[in-house]
């Protein structure tokens, strides 16, 4: 997966899965530490100790691949299962959920993690019992998840709106559909709860940022 220039690290980079930190709050780790059930994690999330830098009050932009980069979620089923977890987390008061879009071999959200959950815990919630509910509809215990995650601590409005804009698009400049709102496993279908976003990511009038929900233009980009 490769975001555009500027999405997210400001200079194009996209960043291996290793066990470092990054300045900005950008890391690479295990989401998955610490299980207090082993039999409802999947085995690529029986990991060591490492650690996200996490601040409180911030807003992630966070991404996650599935094991090898399989389309496991081009599956409507699985997909369902993993829309339907997001939703439990929010209701559950894990985080404050602002977008999100499953894609058939990754995962966008854009979180807020509560005080009481902190972003790696509320990824682990997600991951761990997702794969938990696959499993039993699969009757095997496959790898479903790549280990740890990368997350994005978002700056400032237009930040927000940039990350906003390419997740919510990220279908369409795929070439799975002509509108983000089609998608119907992600945010911009408008089928699902939302959080508003942050007040100090808000525009100084007051009204959200504007979605891009236009067509593709050209050639089918390659899935990100």
């Amino acid at each position: 997966m490769t975001l555009p220039v500027g999405v997210l690290d400001g200079g194009g980079v996209e960043r291996s899965e290793a066990p470092q930190l990054f300045s900005g709050g950008r890391s690479f780790s295990s989401d998955e530490k610490n299980a207090k059930t082993k039999g409802a994690l999947a085995p690529e999330v029986q990991m060591g100790k490492l650690r996200h830098r996490t601040a409180p009050a911030c807003t992630y932009f966070v991404t996650t691949k599935t094991w090898q980069n399989r389309s496991l979620f081009q599956v409507s089923a699985l997909a369902d299962i993993l829309v339907r977890r997001i939703i439990t987390c929010r209701d559950q008061g894990a985080y404050l959920l602002h977008e999100f879009v499953v894609m058939p071999d990754h995962l966008h959200l854009i979180v807020t993690p509560t005080e009481t959950t902190a972003l790696e815990r509320a990824v682990q919630l997600i991951k761990g019992a997702s794969s938990h509910e696959i499993h039993q509809v699969r009757g095997q215990r496959m790898q479903i998840w790549q280990p740890g995650f990368h997350d994005w601590t978002i700056r400032d409005s237009a930040d927000y709106a940039a990350k906003r804009e390419y997740l919510c698009m990220n279908p369409v400049r795929a070439g799975l559909i002509e509108q983000s709102m089609d998608w119907p496993f992600g945010s911009a279908s408008g089928k699902f709860p939302l959080d508003g976003p942050p007040q100090k990511f808000r525009m100084a009038s007051g009204a959200e940022a504007p979605l891009v929900t236009g067509l593709s233009v050209g050639a089918k980009a390659p899935t990100p």
